[in-house]
């Protein structure tokens, strides 16, 4: 057994001294910080804070057929090093896709073996593949992903209003969960440059507004669970504030981005900032920020989606041609934190939207809390450590936080029970299972 004392410690939702006893892979019980224990002991120092474990739901590992983009062994010890215990891989981007049994069985057993943190698996939506759902809900995914505009990748094709529909009504039936990159098309113009403002202005908050209007739509008709992912437009909350009141059972996540940078900094022809939908404005950023403090938006999760540095098409700097994706899986803690802290919200509350929010949506029970039962998933985290962003463990070190200052350190993690250092002992996670 193992007992972690900490005058600082997150526990379920308040921040207080602790003694966290743990045994074998779960916590057993959460004691008063001083109450004599029969174990091994961790004595946190002074200026470090136990957390739980962060869960981050939305994850492009790419493997396989895309392994070069990342992979399952670099994208996990990137997780481990930032205090992230446990992630849920997206569909797509991989090859094949995780749009039937079959190359659901195909992402595991490329997994297998190489995770040094839990992951779980999303499955895919797309035309024509609503009989898989129900299939792929009985295989263990969390939820089914779809676009609602092109993807970037041709075997991932969106759904039109028709196939959603027919989607939403197929995880109606066995009560899944539909999550979606709530884009409209009609609203997107081309656009090709230098020029960031010019990127921006090409995907207005119109094109999320009108999307997320038809997703919440067709949620009502069909009765339906959805997820709107990456929420990038605050004009787009009201909508969603007002959909919640009256029952619909939609949630909302958003990204480190789109709370940490703004449009105004982001440098012509920096394409290690484009991602889609954009990062915005400053003030867009701020009703961000009010949407998590009312509790419209949900979570914080990192859509990490690294690529090769030649798609991000430095050396060019065009906007138009350059993959949209921002790699930081890593330092997602930090990043959040440092803004977090000179806005006035607390560790407990960061806790809460980027390990237990997510957790709870996914129905991972024993994830993303420091309480009785749960996985001894925990990390010491330094909150008041200067960190510059450096060294990564991500395949591609492409990032636009590179170089950036911080506040906050991850010092050590360990994932049930024993230190994540990297080594593959990560379980694949079905959902339902714990």
């Amino acid at each position: 057994m193992i007992v972690f004392r900490a005058r600082r410690a997150v526990v379920e939702g308040v921040e207080r001294p602790a003694a966290v006893l743990v045994s074998g892979e779960r916590i057993e019980a959460v004691l008063p910080v001083d109450a004599p224990a029969d174990a091994r002991e961790v004595v946190l120092a002074d200026d470090e804070v136990l957390l739980p474990g962060l869960v981050d739901t939305h994850v492009h590992v790419n493997e396989p057929g895309r392994t070069e983009w990342e992979g399952f062994a670099t994208a996990t010890r990137a997780a481990a090093a930032g205090g992230v215990t446990t992630i849920v891989d997206m569909p797509l981007n991989s090859l094949p896709p995780t749009v039937d049994v079959a190359a659901l069985q195909t992402k595991r057993a490329a997994a297998e073996g190489q995770c040094a943190v839990d992951v779980g698996f999303w499955g895919g939506a797309v035309p024509g593949n609503a009989g898989e759902l129900a299939k792929l809900h009985a295989e263990g995914v969390f939820g089914v992903k779809c676009f609602l505009l092109d993807s970037g990748v041709p075997e991932f094709p969106p759904l039109d209003e028709g196939g959603l529909r027919a989607a939403l009504a197929a995880v109606a039936e066995h009560d899944g969960l539909l999550i979606a990159h709530a884009e409209h098309a009609d609203a997107i113009r081309p656009v090709s440059g230098r020029r960031y403002a010019d990127f921006v202005a090409s995907r207005p908050p119109e094109a999320e507004r009108t999307a997320i209007a038809t997703l919440l739509r067709l949620a009502r008709e069909t009765g339906a669970r959805v997820h709107v992912v990456h929420l990038s437009a605050a004009a787009a909350l009201p909508q969603l504030a007002a959909a919640r009141a009256e029952g619909v059972p939609v949630s909302v996540e958003t990204c480190p981005h789109y709370l940490a940078l703004t449009a105004e900094e982001v440098p012509d022809g920096d394409t290690r900032f484009k991602c889609c939908p954009p990062v915005r404005e400053a003030a867009n950023r701020d009703a961000l920020w009010q949407g998590l403090a009312d509790g419209v938006i949900d979570m914080i999760v990192s859509d990490h989606s690294p690529s090769p540095p030649e798609l991000k098409r430095l050396e060019v700097g065009d906007f138009g041609e350059a993959w949209g994706g921002i790699a930081s899986l890593q330092v997602g803690l930090p990043v959040v934190w440092t803004e977090a802290r000179r806005r006035g919200h607390g560790l407990a509350q960061v806790v809460g939207w980027m390990a237990q929010a997510p957790a709870a949506r996914v129905g991972l029970r024993r994830k993303g809390r420091i309480a009785p039962g749960a996985d001894a998933d925990l990390v010491v985290f330094a909150p008041d450590e200067p960190y510059t962003v450096g060294e990564l463990h991500h395949r591609h070190a492409v990032t636009p936080y590179a170089g950036r200052p911080l506040t906050g350190v991850v010092r050590r993690t360990w994932l049930r029970g024993a230190p994540a250092d990297g080594t593959p002992r990560g379980r694949l996670l079905r959902r339902g299972e714990d």
